[in-house]
């Protein structure tokens, strides 16, 4: 079966580089796969991607070792074993608020007995060769996002769910649920004292603990925090902000794009 370098990386406390599509094209996926991101995910929640272009987005990364990884629209088992069917080296689930909600997510992802997963991998016995149904509940990798007050207060029993590899934190909607505007790479003191907080806990009980981030500035300063998987990049961001660089040379457009690419982050927000 194919490697899942996130756990080869994780194996030896390496942080993952990763990068994310919200574009519904593959040349742009297949471009960044070769750009050398450790992994890619794919987001079906705030991206205009469809499962159909999600799956042609899969194929193109896998021209290369780039892993990738779907990340779902909410909580249901349907689309979760879906995207694991079409490819995805592990899902990042949104919104996880509760131990429960923690342990369906994971159940969804795992056949059985350690989970409910249904048995149909359509392209991903394509793309994992030989002994997917053996090694899919170990290659396979699970995150749960960390980003509402109830998650922070049920936090130590998500971390305790079984076959839960990681956890990640989406910042614009933690900084909402402590009572501030929504940003990425925030310093607001409340919400770095909530991050603090959810990586060491999460290093405590050995999962690995991933984060949105703007700025690889920022991104370097969070693995030195102890977190092991940071998107730093995105295929929105990266052609916004370059687009408006390049014509900020020339005096065009204006300040209109080069103020939306300084706010477009690596959106959609987590």
């Amino acid at each position: 079966m194919r490697e899942n370098r996130i756990k080869t990386y994780w194996e030896r406390d390496e942080a993952v580089v990763n990068g994310w599509l919200s574009l519904p094209t593959s040349i742009s996926a297949e471009v960044l796969a070769h750009a050398g991101f450790d992994s890619l995910t794919i987001d079906l929640q705030h991206g205009v991607i469809d499962y159909q272009a999600a799956v042609f987005i899969l194929q193109a990364i896998s021209t290369t070792a780039t892993v990738p990884l779907v990340r779902v629209p909410w909580l249901e088992p349907g689309i979760i074993m879906k995207v694991l069917d079409a490819g995805a080296y592990g899902v990042i689930c949104p919104m996880i608020n509760s131990a429960e909600e923690a342990f369906r997510f994971v159940a969804a992802c795992r056949y059985p007995p350690a989970g409910i997963r249904s048995f149909g991998p359509i392209r991903a016995n394509v793309y994992a060769g030989p002994g997917y149904r053996e090694g899919a509940n170990d290659h396979v990798v699970t995150m749960a996002m960390i980003e509402t007050r109830s998650a922070l207060d049920h936090l130590e029993e998500i971390l305790s769910i079984d076959h839960l590899d990681g956890i990640y934190v989406g910042p614009a909607d933690l900084s909402i649920a402590l009572g501030y505007p929504p940003q990425l790479d925030s310093e607001v003191p409340e919400v770095v004292e909530a991050i603090d907080l959810i990586v060491a806990k999460a290093r405590e009980k050995k999962i690995f603990a991933g984060i949105h981030t703007d700025a690889p500035a920022y991104a370097r300063k969070m693995v030195e925090k102890g977190f092991r998987f940071v998107t730093v990049g995105t295929d929105l961001r990266l052609l916004t902000s370059k687009a408006a660089e390049v014509l900020q040379l020339f005096g065009r457009p204006g300040p209109d794009l080069v103020a939306k690419a300084a706010s477009a982050g690596p959106g959609p927000y987590g």
